[in-house]
This record gives structure tokens, sequence and C-alpha cells, in this order.
């Protein structure tokens, strides 16, 4: 003790002196720790690790494209009355008529009768010649846009010749060539091949024509054919089709309407 008191100047000195070399001892490692931290940082800002977006959500611009590509069509057509006031017409009898869509114009017009228009080939005789045997084929097109040709015509033809306006063409006979059970034909327009005998001619629906009335106006339109055109109310209307069960209009701006028939049933006499 005696010695601590005499040299503790002495003794604290030399801790303080140790704690300086254990200072400076330490003083490379703390160095290079903190060069290595400052390198990591310089390192991760030269190359920082950029994540990846997340998905955008467009389900709101999906809509919009969708509704754009659907634009909402405004119709002012009747029964609309905004643009479109009521209407009266005088008729042919003086009465006034409520002039709308139901009663004036296309939607006014009955289909009184439909008419079958049939392509109608029949097989008439043979003529027998040093030259070669040509046969009479006879050929009604009911629904032709000629009028000429909606009357019987014939073609004398030989065996693989087509008629003139290439309709059929004869293509075989069955039985002797003078005298055959049957003519085959082939038609141009289905390539079908179809056999005609003298007392069994062919026959098929190739169109339609009609019969109307419009009561607006009185009128009546018999054995009407697609291509006619309609007068109603000072406005023409052409018929673009005809079925077995419907007509069809078109307006001059293309808007079309279809006729039903509705035949009226038979009545029993008995």
């Amino acid at each position: 003790m005696d010695f601590l008191k005499k040299h503790y100047e002495k003794v604290l000195l030399g801790v303080v002196l140790l704690g300086l070399l254990g200072a400076v001892i330490s003083l490379p490692i703390i160095k290079n720790a903190q060069d290595a931290q400052l390198q990591q940082i310089l390192q991760d800002y030269r190359t920082p690790k950029i994540l990846p977006l997340a998905p955008l959500d467009l389900s709101t611009q999906e809509i919009t494209l969708k509704r754009a590509a659907s634009p909402v069509l405004i119709d002012f057509g009747p029964p609309n009355k905004l643009f479109n006031p009521v209407l009266w017409q005088r008729s042919l009898d003086g009465h006034l008529i409520k002039a709308d869509s139901t009663n004036v114009g296309p939607r006014a017009v009955i289909v009184t009768k439909i008419t079958p228009l049939y392509l109608i080939l029949s097989y008439d005789s043979v003529t027998v010649s040093e030259s070669g045997d040509h046969y009479v084929i006879g050929m009604k097109k009911e629904a032709s846009p000629k009028p000429a040709e909606r009357n019987i015509s014939r073609a004398y033809l030989p065996v693989g010749q087509k008629d003139s306006t290439r309709t059929f063409e004869l293509k075989a006979i069955e039985g002797p060539p003078d005298s055959p059970t049957n003519v085959v034909l082939r038609l141009a327009d289905t390539g079908e091949d179809v056999k005609l005998s003298k007392d069994k001619p062919f026959k098929r629906i190739d169109g339609y024509m009609a019969d109307l009335k419009y009561d607006p106006e009185k009128q009546t339109w018999p054995d009407k054919r697609v291509g006619a055109v309609l007068s109603l109310n000072g406005e023409e209307y052409n018929i673009v089709a005809i079925s077995q069960d419907e007509v069809v209009l078109s307006a001059p701006n293309k808007k079309k309407w279809t006729i039903k028939y509705s035949p009226s049933p038979v009545k029993d006499s008995r």
C-alpha cells in the first residue's frame, strides 16, 4: 500500500499510457472497418438495387375503352315525339289518318299473296340426223328479271353442249339414242345432275312474287317481283327481297322494312 501511495502517479500514468497504446493499435482496425463500410455505401449508391414496379391497375381505363368501343346510340325515331311531332294525313276518301309508323308508310303495307316462281325444264323430243342426234329441251325461268325468259324456250342440243343461257348442260342420255327414256342435265348454278323424261319434267322454286295493298291510299300491286318500286305517300320504296313468308322493302336511305305474310286460313266448305 505504501508503494501505491508513493508511486500512484506513475501507476496512473502507466494505465493511461496502456490505454493510449491500445487505442493506437486499434486505429488501423477501426479505419479498415470504416473504409469497408464506406466502400459498401459507395457501391450501393453506384449500383442500387431496383425493385420491380407493382402491376398497374388499369381496370378503370379498360372499362372506359369498352364503353368507347360501344357508343351510345340515341334513337330519335318514332315513338319519340321530341323531333317527331304527330302528323295527320287525309286519305283519298277524306277522313284523317294519324300518320305514325303503324298505319302510314311501309309498315302499313299488307302482303295479300305470295306466289312461287319456278325453273321448269322438260324433255320434248329428239331429232336424228347424220350429223348427230339433237335433243329438244324446253326451259321456262319464271323468276328471271328478263320478261322474255319467263316464257318457254327450247334448246336443240347434242350431248355435252350447254344451252345459250348457260343454265344447264346436256350431260348424257339413258336408253336408245333415238328414243331415250331419260336425259341427264347438269345445272350450272348448283352442279346438280337431274333426270328428265317426256312425262316427268324438272321443277324447282327459283323465287317468289307478291301481291300487296296499301289501304291509306287504296292502292294494290299485283304480281310484284324483286326490284319493283312502290310509291307510298309520294315516297318510293324498292322491293329488295321476297321469300315464301315475307317481303322486304328498302327506302332511298337504305333503311329496310320486313313485311310478314300471313295467309288467311282456308275455310272448310263442308
